[in-house]
């Protein structure tokens, strides 16, 4: 079989690809390397010493139809939710914008200086970076970024140190990046089905689409052992994403996943699955039991909903969804549903 038949036509390689032929290739080894590439991490990990710095690099995401202030903020928290995970503070980003020709100077500062803002308000620095304009760049990826986070060993969190019996949590629950893009998108939709009312009231989950603020609440518990952002295929792919890269299993109670009334409203509207619906913003964790009831505490007292839907169990008992009196396997959904249905609505609209 050739390799181009092992590809899909758009989105991330599936994980078979990279198994026979990325993974293998990686270049020079070496021992600073303490988490390398691999299915369900989000950051790499070097180590110097005691300290460590966590890397992880991400198209730069820029929709113009979000306004540029709107659509820098994404792509700044897209960047860095992935090194927020590692349990280390992000500290540095290095940035190459390759730009369409038609964005002008006035975009482009009102891109950047979102950018900035956002910086300061982490206490993040630019380092280094790249800026043209070039033939052939379209949005919305408009170039690349390496977001780092920096640290002592002792804070780094990782799939390595998750045991059977943590308890697993969930953050904001699913489907939140599939309904802040899509009332940002196609808001006829939400003001022909409920009025201004339910089009701001989705809209407003756009800027739920961030763990920063929820890795900096988590960071402060020395029980949390690993923590991974629900993107593509949403809180099931995640959760199986997770337990792929620790080898542990997983009991998780469908009905203890706390799901927004705002965006329940927008899966039924749609016809979307929420558990499978990208959700850019969505933490989940695993964390020491005994320090789930104050982590949870903390997270309602920054205004954070949050539940125990789970454990983690021994491999050997495998993944399983437990909903009302029915057991089923926890399976990665693979396609996610919003990229179809955002593909149809554009068409549509057209």
């Amino acid at each position: 079989m050739s390799i181009d038949t092992d590809l899909p036509e758009l989105g991330k390689i599936p994980p078979e690809f990279f198994d026979r032929v990325v993974y293998p290739r990686l270049g020079a080894p070496d021992p600073a390397i303490v988490i390398g590439p691999r299915h369900g991490v989000d950051y790499g990990v070097l180590q110097f010493g005691e300290q460590c710095l966590a890397l992880s690099t991400d198209p730069f995401f820029i929709v113009p139809a979000y306004g540029f202030s709107r659509a820098a903020w994404f792509g700044f928290h897209i960047v860095f939710c992935d090194v927020a995970v590692s349990g280390l503070v992000p500290r540095y980003l290095a940035i190459d914008l390759n730009l369409p020709p038609e964005m002008t100077a006035v975009q482009l500062e009102e891109m950047w200086d979102a950018v900035h803002r956002e910086a300061v308000k982490y206490g993040i620095s630019i380092v280094t970076g790249h800026t043209a304009r070039y033939a052939g760049c379209n949005y919305p990826m408009v170039g690349g970024a390496t977001a780092m986070a920096v640290g002592p060993e002792a804070d780094l969190r990782g799939p390595h140190l998750v045991r059977p019996g943590d308890a697993v949590i969930i953050t904001k629950g699913p489907a939140v990046e599939a309904t802040g893009l899509l009332a940002v998108s196609f808001p006829g939709h939400f003001l022909n089905a409920g009025g201004p009312e339910f089009q701001k009231e989705a809209e407003d989950i756009f800027y739920q689409m961030s763990v920063l603020d929820d890795c900096a609440i988590a960071r402060a518990f020395p029980g949390v052992r690993a923590m991974h952002d629900a993107t593509e295929c949403g809180v099931w792919g995640g959760l199986q994403e997770m337990a792929t890269a620790g080898g542990y299993g997983l009991r998780i109670e469908q009905q203890s996943i706390p799901v927004q009334p705002v965006i329940r409203r927008t899966a039924d509207l749609f016809g979307f699955d929420l558990f499978s619906a990208i959700s850019e913003g969505t933490l989940l964790l695993m964390i020491d039991q005994s320090e789930a009831t104050p982590l949870l505490k903390e997270f309602d007292g920054h205004g954070i909903t949050a539940a125990v839907i789970g454990e983690v169990r021994p491999p050997e008992d495998g993944l399983t969804i437990v909903d009302g009196g029915t057991k089923r396997p926890l399976v990665h959904p693979r396609i996610d549903p919003y990229w179809g249905l955002a593909d149809r609505l554009a068409r549509e609209a057209a």
